[in-house]
């Protein structure tokens, strides 16, 4: 369903507003901090973790500064999927 931009949100049926809820959510980041963060995600160990973010793989989902890591949860998952599909 096409919902105009322009169109005022009282206006909106119930459905319509329901599908810009689904669309908001949907583009909802999810961050995890650190190794331990990482380790969480992929079910392993953090030193396992480490290995990955070191190899490079997800750099894309990764950003550091200094100590802190932050990391994109579902561009990891992405990354690591795209890489067991090359094998």
């Amino acid at each position: 369903m096409k919902i105009n931009p322009n169109t005022q949100l009282l206006h909106l049926t119930v459905a319509e507003y329901m599908e810009l809820l689904k669309m908001i959510k949907s583009e909802e980041k999810v961050y995890v901090y650190g190794l331990k963060g990482l380790a969480n995600i992929l079910g392993c160990s953090r030193a396992t973790a480490s290995k990955i973010k070191s190899s490079g793989i997800i750099d894309e989902a990764i950003a550091q500064v200094g100590n802190v890591i932050v990391i994109d949860k579902f561009k990891v998952l992405e990354l690591i999927a795209v890489k067991e599909n090359e094998k």
